[in-house]
């Protein structure tokens, strides 16, 4: 599974470190590293919906506030 976030400076104000620092908390918590790649990019075009992320070419809005939930329901749910 491609897990991509966005690194550009609308998405890193909103936030992009943190939910990159989560995201990599969870994917070890979980010992998924063999079946979740987290990637960075530069921006996705949809600046003002917050921290970009696509999970497989899908995209979603995340804030640091949701990473975890956020996790847990797109990326570890499809996994396990």
């Amino acid at each position: 599974m491609k897990v991509t976030i966005c690194i550009g400076s609308s998405c890193h104000i909103k936030g992009s470190r943190r939910v990159v620092e989560k995201f990599q908390e969870l994917v070890s918590k979980y010992e998924l590293s063999d079946v979740v790649e987290l990637g960075g990019t530069f921006c996705m075009g949809h600046c003002q919906e917050g921290v970009c992320v696509t999970v497989d070419n899908e995209f979603f809005s995340v804030s640091p506030e949701n990473a975890e939930s956020f996790f847990e329901k797109e990326i570890k749910c499809r996994i396990v």
